[in-house]
């Protein structure tokens, strides 16, 4: 890599920043990171451990995060900044591989580059994804690993390609096994005019008839993303429209006789026709709907890295070219529309939540003040639905506050992918229910029946309880 290139793609890196955004303990780093925490201190998390602890028993993530923190010694939030920081670069720069192999024009490539920079957290259908979550997790340190894979395949390198694969998959095996897939049809599109896919491709859904629980449909009933037949209009276009999009690119990339640009465009055709029927057969049937949680429109998200960066760097060829003004005029209000959506999902927390800083976020207040002066462990409830509050943003409990809780909607997550917490999940639920008419009598009971020993409540709750910490929005409040 140039000097030149390195410092473009560092800029573009920092810009993603800014317009993304960083919340290092939101959303889904609720699950990935109590298992990094556990590894550097074993004595956390003694109760329902198990809602986390299947995610990171399936990753190297959890041991390269608590790695790099005894290696450099420093805080956990430094570290995790560092690798977001890491894996946007990463990102960008297996773009720019990509688009080297399949544009000749310079401009061409880092626009489709500054493209994928600027659309981030742009929603990846009706999956649940972006293209890269504002916080670290294992899917945005697998992401270059997959793309440069495809890079080596397009030069004919088999053995660093799969090199790449065992990265991503040792990373995050999940989303690596559609990238091994993608990888595997492009080497069959590579040597035959038109690649076939037999129906060994459906051999990874390992297909059975055995009926969901009635606990794993309440798990379900939290997760519509997984079942395509579930999807809003809006979200069917987006799975739909790129077979359209891709088509079209691939007669221009023919007619311009862009060899790989066409054989990536023809791949992804075919790769998202073998998903589509998979994803809409396992949506049906209420016999599988335990089986969706393998959720195969996830393979969107390749789909979407390639087609947005395709779609970039035409726009760079034929649009955008050397006008200053053309750049301008795109990227100023795209990247100000991202930026304006990305601040609506998180109003109560700063845009980035710079590491070692203050949180302004009352609930985040409150977790961090929990961390600091509550037995290691003490187990909590803060209601079933907590994380979606208005005020709340979804910031994780367990990751910031570092002690249990009874199980909520975020550990149903969990639960869809690991059926057999899906009894435990809905009895701790269930005994959650009513929360916010929780009297006394009631956190008496969770204490009973669970151990919960200390719970958060919005104000003006917790009436009877001793409540050591509060701020304008909650309490933190210990159940004697």
């Amino acid at each position: 890599m140039k000097r030149k290139e390195f410092l473009v793609l560092l800029l573009l890196t920092l810009g993603a920043l800014l317009v993304a955004g960083y919340h290092p303990f939101a959303e889904d780093a609720e699950i990935y990171l109590p298992g990094v925490e556990k590894l550097l201190h074993p004595e956390l998390f003694p109760f329902n451990a198990q809602f986390f602890a299947d995610h990171a028993g399936h990753t190297l993530f959890p041991n390269l995060i608590a790695w790099s923190v005894r290696l450099t010694h420093l805080p956990l939030v430094a570290v995790l900044f560092f690798w977001q920081l890491a894996s946007i670069f990463l990102l960008l720069l297996a773009c720019w591989e990509l688009s080297c192999k399949c544009f000749s024009d310079e401009t061409a490539r880092w626009a489709g580059v500054a493209l994928i920079a600027a659309l981030l957290t742009l929603p990846v259908a009706g999956t649940a994804l972006y293209i890269l979550d504002q916080y670290v997790n294992p899917r945005n340190l697998a992401a270059f690993a997959m793309i440069s894979a495809i890079v080596k395949i397009l030069d004919k390198k088999l053995v660093q390609a799969a090199l790449f694969l065992i990265l991503a998959a040792l990373i995050h095996p999940f989303m690596a096994a559609f990238a091994i897939f993608f990888c595997a049809l492009l080497v069959v599109m590579q040597n035959v005019k038109r690649g076939t896919v037999g129906i060994a491709a459906l051999a990874p859904f390992g297909l059975t008839l055995d009926p969901p629980t009635t606990a794993y449909h309440q798990v379900a009933l939290h997760h519509p993303e997984h079942y395509l037949i579930r999807w809003q209009w809006y979200e069917w276009l987006g799975a739909i429209a790129p077979i359209f999009i891709l088509a079209w690119m691939a007669r221009l990339a023919r007619s311009r006789g862009q060899r790989n640009f066409e054989l990536l465009c023809r791949t992804l055709i075919v790769y998202l026709l073998v998903f589509l029927p998979v994803a809409l057969i396992l949506s049906i049937p209420p016999r599988l709907e335990a089986l969706a949680r393998l959720q195969p429109m996830r393979c969107l998200y390749l789909l979407y890295i390639l087609m947005f960066l395709f779609a970039g760097c035409l726009l760079g060829e034929y649009v955008l070219k050397n006008r200053i003004w053309r750049w301008l005029l795109l990227f100023v209000p795209l990247c100000l529309g991202m930026f304006m959506a990305q601040r609506s999902l998180f109003p109560y927390s700063a845009h980035i939540e710079w590491p070692g800083a203050a949180s302004k976020n009352p609930w985040v207040q409150a977790f961090v003040w929990t961390r600091t002066n509550t037995p290691t462990d003490a187990i909590f409830a803060l209601g079933p639905a907590s994380a979606n509050l208005p005020t709340e943003d979804e910031q994780g409990f367990r990751a910031i506050a570092e002690r249990s809780r009874l199980a909520d909607t975020k550990d149903a997550g969990a639960a869809s992918m690991f059926p057999p917490l899906a009894d435990e999940w809905l009895r701790q639920s269930q005994a959650q229910s009513g929360w916010k008419n929780f009297r006394l009598d009631d956190f008496r009971r969770l204490h009973n029946q669970y151990g919960v020993t200390w719970v958060i409540v919005e104000q003006p709750r917790g009436q009877g309880l001793d409540c050591p910490y509060q701020n304008d929005v909650v309490k933190v409040c210990r159940v004697n």
